[in-house]
């Protein structure tokens, strides 16, 4: 069931744009009016100008049906501009909260991490700027084409209607037939984008160890699964257009025939008979796009589809009341966690305290649990169980943007942006030199920026392809100290380290300390927690030991020489 959220939010951005709308149907009706000029041009000349043979007559009319032409390029260009500027309306409207659902799934569902939304978007804006849409617009002047023909001839008009509906009863064949498989065919070739996407993401290890041709053959296999649903899809699409094509000429030729029958037996003049077949030609056009851009159609309304789902599950949150700035007091209740999609706690009954100012080494074998306890503390995986609070409100009841600032965040795998290195620091807001500097001397980083070709106006990449693992590392620890957030989380800040690097980090450390800044450090190297406050131990997701650190030190020691005498006995 969709989110009537999603909904308010697809339509009221084409409600935005609706006086375009109108403004394309109200120039739609001139354009209309003005597409009978070829008619009605044909009719004159075979009965007035030919009949009276008058060269003056063919003049005037003539230069009637050029400007009448003229004025109507003019206004299908203005409805053209007016329908590219109502796309991009529409587009204004919906980018923000497109990204923003598409970013908060990338959060929550690691495997969705697509901007496939934004392509969907883009779908329905290029297929809103195509002829496709036009047939929308004409499409409804189908009956006032045969009602003129009517009054060309009682047979004129039935047989145009006859016509019409069979094209229309095409129509609906091709939309039955050739709907799910567009879809199908919509669906593999998204997931062989992202494959691709994923593989070039890891583009380095896959050309080290050989892997290319592998990882390929899994695209390609991908790939060819959309290819063989799409040519199914647009063989049967191509037969329904071609049968369209072939019987609107065939309509065409035979209401002349029908025309010249009436005019042996003097029931029509010639002109009303040339001026018929174009008419009819007119009146079938707009059925006759639709069945050719039914493809395009169906593209978008696979895109408005995904836009709903993703809309409906993510929907555009209500701002909380601003909360005072955090001191930094950290405490969990009997918290549970799990990682997005799962069901299963991956961190259990967990229950601490920690001051404002206080440092925390977390450590543990590997699947502990450290990692997934530090995004929870981030806001990152909400929690299943229990409460985590910071300064007594739940993690979740701070605006994102406003608690922000005040946070500090080194992961694991770090990632820099398109940017210079400045810009990367300052987290892209405007750049305060005296922050940025104070921030990458704090990191230990301001000597190593300043050997960089261009120092803080260096270009750097989502790759970073110019540094090292331990730059980047250590551009990112100055990244989470910018502005002197009040609590720091740092997962394995010394993976990337050499010697000289873990040194700067522990100078950071201190810092941090003699600062009263709350900071979290997770780390399987102990001797970059000398410097900090309390040791927390996880096991399985659970609370071992949790204390100031020499307590927490003498006991694992404890356990361990247990634990030699137990395996000795």
């Amino acid at each position: 069931m969709k989110n009537s959220q999603a909904v308010d939010d697809l339509s009221s951005a084409f409600k935005a744009s609706k006086k375009g709308f109108m403004a394309a149907g109200f120039f739609s009706l001139f354009i209309n009016i003005l597409m009978l000029t070829g008619p009605f041009y044909m009719l004159q000349v075979y009965d007035r100008a030919v009949t009276s043979r008058s060269l003056e007559t063919l003049f005037f009319l003539t230069l009637i049906m050029v400007f009448l032409f003229g004025v109507l390029g003019v206004l299908e260009w203005v409805r053209s501009r007016i329908l590219v500027r109502v796309s991009n309306q529409i587009d204004q409207f919906l980018s923000h909260r497109v990204y923003t659902s598409m970013f908060k799934a990338g959060v929550k569902i690691p495997g969705r991490r697509t901007a496939q939304p934004l392509n969907d978007l883009t779908s329905i804006r290029q297929f809103m700027t195509g002829n496709g849409l036009f047939a929308f617009f004409d499409a409804p002047w189908f009956p006032i084409y045969i009602g003129l023909l009517f009054l060309f001839h009682p047979a004129f008009g039935w047989f145009a209607l006859g016509a019409g509906a069979i094209l229309l009863c095409i129509a609906v064949l091709n939309e039955k037939l050739t709907k799910k498989m567009l879809l199908e065919a919509n669906g593999e070739n998204i997931k062989a984008q992202n494959l691709a996407t994923s593989n070039l993401r890891n583009a380095e290890v896959l050309h080290a160890m050989g892997m290319l041709p592998n990882i390929m053959g899994r695209w390609r296999d991908q790939h060819k699964a959309f290819l063989a649903k799409q040519t199914d899809a647009s063989d049967r699409a191509g037969v329904f257009a071609n049968l369209s094509k072939v019987l609107r000429m065939i309509f065409q030729s035979s209401i002349l025939g029908l025309g010249a029958y009436f005019v042996v037996k003097n029931e029509m003049s010639p002109g009303m008979m040339i001026a018929g077949s174009i008419l009819l030609g007119r009146a079938l056009a707009p059925l006759d796009l639709l069945i050719n851009s039914w493809s395009g159609f169906n593209n978008a309304r696979a895109a408005r589809g995904r836009l709903d789902e993703l809309l409906s599950e993510f929907p555009q949150e209500d701002r909380n009341m601003t909360l005072p700035k955090p001191a930094g007091e950290v405490q969990a209740e009997n918290l549970f966690i799990a990682p997005p999609g799962s069901k299963t706690a991956t961190v259990k009954s967990l229950s601490f305290k920690v001051l404002p100012g206080e440092s925390v080494g977390i450590i543990g074998p590997s699947a502990a649990g450290k990692s997934t306890l530090a995004k929870a503390i981030l806001g990152i995986w909400p929690t299943i169980n229990g409460s985590l609070r910071i300064d007594g409100a739940e993690v979740q009841h701070y605006n994102r943007d406003e608690i922000g600032p005040h946070i500090g965040y080194l992961p694991q795998d770090i990632e820099l942006f398109n940017g210079t290195v400045s810009e990367n620091i300052a987290r892209f807001t405007n750049v305060d030199p005296d922050k940025v500097v104070a921030a990458a001397k704090k990191a230990g980083v301001h000597e190593l920026i300043l050997q960089l070709p261009e120092a803080y106006d260096t270009k750097i990449g989502v790759d970073s392809g110019a540094l090292s693992g331990g730059q980047r590392q250590r551009i990112g620890l100055a990244r989470a100290l910018y502005d002197n957030p009040q609590i720091v989380v740092l997962d394995e800040p010394n993976s990337n380290l050499d010697e000289q690097g873990e040194f700067a980090l522990s100078l950071t450390i201190n810092i941090l300390k003699q600062e009263k800044i709350t900071t979290f450090v997770i780390s399987h190297r102990t001797s970059i927690l000398k410097s900090i406050d309390k040791l927390m131990v996880l096991r399985e997701g659970q609370l071992q030991l949790f204390g100031p650190k020499d307590e927490v030190m003498q006991k694992l020691v404890s356990q361990k020489a247990a634990e030699d005498n137990a395996k000795r006995a």
